[in-house]
């Protein structure tokens, strides 16, 4: 199914380069939490082309428990730093990862 301007892509399996991501910030999910994670593993994952990429995370943090974060990645033309944007915490392994 091709992805639509602007919208998010299927999710897809998390893989090497999205974990890179993750663990790219996971000090401040941790800041933002207050918590912890000793287990911090990303699972799916979409994401949408803007100026730049928006990805839609979801991460194994212990037990049952996910957190579903929203980083963007800048073009490389704007320095291609990236950025957690947004997180949504007590999420399971079946919600669904998208927008938010």
């Amino acid at each position: 199914m091709p992805m639509l301007c602007g919208g998010t892509a299927p999710p897809l399996e998390a893989d090497d380069t999205i974990q890179k991501l993750v663990d790219g910030v996971k000090d401040n999910v941790e800041a933002k939490t207050g918590k912890k994670y000793d287990v911090f593993s990303a699972k799916t994952y979409t994401s949408q082309v803007v100026a730049g990429t928006n990805f839609f995370i979801k991460v194994h943090v212990g037990g049952d428990d996910h957190v579903h974060l929203f980083i963007h990645k800048k073009l490389p033309c704007h320095g291609g730093e990236t950025s957690l944007e947004k997180l949504q915490e007590s999420k399971s392994l079946h919600d669904p990862i998208g927008h938010f």
